[in-house]
């Protein structure tokens, strides 16, 4: 612990519950520093989908004092362009586990969608046609869920009473109290038996493209891709190809670009549902990162252990 008392946070907090030990600034990531970034001990910037490395950009390279780098997403793989400019020592610490029930859910509710056609209803709304058709559903179908952190997880139990046969998919295989978990390396016998994937795991090195034109080809016909972790982990060309195909569906609340540029095939592909990487922004998101910031804060002030610090800041995710 160093002689830097001074926190910036992205919201505002309990101050007073800190008992005036800390100098609490709040920093929205706009140009204008509320106090010299220089004497920062703590810092959580805002988090912005898709403008992380701007907001990271404006403000690491000015805190040489820095001791806790407090990220409020899961994935952190933005971080790796910073690797020169962090102080020496520096703990990064994520907030893996404050989105993922409101991200799971995300994750189910376009899982429904596309499985129960609402895609296609809600153009058909928008054309003022009224023409019923068949779709699917979720009761009996094999649904793998890449992924068991908080996320994959949640969603597996998601699934359960929708009468789904789950498949969990991880970095290594073991034995849970909640059944099998399969390897990342078994992937290729799993997935001409899903009916859906839904895909959870942060993007590192071994994610990267994880889904990519042989792993969509191996899906059966009719089967949706769901994903609510990172659009690189999927093939985005590939996964286009085979949706404006009809061959398979897609839920994405993550893309590769990221935006999603104007007149990417992806806003207009029949097949695709698109939300703008809102799966963890829900009415409760300020509440719960409020939450798991003061209570960081509170274990920096006391010289306690950080929740969720990374061995590694360049270990490019936590392991699925």
């Amino acid at each position: 612990m160093t002689d830097s008392r001074v926190v910036w946070l992205p919201q505002k907090t309990d101050a007073e519950s800190f008992g005036g030990s800390l100098d609490v600034y709040y920093w929205d990531g706009g140009d204008a520093f509320p106090s010299d970034p220089a004497e920062v001990g703590f810092l959580a910037p805002p988090l912005e989908p898709g403008r992380e490395r701007t907001v990271l950009g404006r403000i690491l390279p000015l805190v040489g004092g820095l001791e806790v780098l407090q990220l409020l997403s899961s994935g952190h793989e933005y971080l790796a362009p910073f690797r020169s400019v962090l102080p020496p020592g520096v703990r990064v610490a994520t907030g893996r586990g404050v989105h993922g029930q409101a991200t799971a859910e995300h994750a189910t509710a376009l899982l429904l969608a596309m499985a129960r056609g609402l895609d296609v209803f809600q153009r058909r709304q928008q054309r003022g046609v009224w023409r019923p058709s068949r779709f699917s559903t979720l009761l009996g179908k094999t649904v793998v869920v890449l992924g068991q952190g908080a996320v994959g997880g949640a969603v597996a139990s998601r699934l359960a009473p929708f009468g789904c046969r789950v498949v969990r998919v991880a970095r290594s295989a073991r034995d849970t109290p909640n059944g099998r978990v399969h390897a990342i390396a078994e992937l290729h016998d799993l997935l001409p038996e899903a009916d859906a994937v839904v895909v959870c795991v942060p993007l590192t090195a071994g994610t990267r493209g994880l889904l990519g034109s042989t792993e969509l080809s191996l899906l059966p016909d009719g089967a949706v891709v769901v994903n609510v972790a990172r659009g690189e982990i999927v093939d985005t060309p590939a996964l286009v190809e085979e949706v404006a195909a009809g061959r398979l569906r897609a839920g994405l609340d993550v893309t590769a670009p990221e935006p999603l540029p104007s007149g990417h095939p992806l806003w207009a592909l029949p097949g695709a549902l698109v939300t703008p990487h809102t799966a963890a922004f829900t009415e409760t998101f300020d509440v719960a990162s409020t939450a798991f910031l003061e209570q960081q804060v509170h274990r920096y002030a006391r010289g306690e252990a950080l929740l969720n610090v990374l061995a590694s800041p360049w270990a490019m995710g936590d392991a699925p």
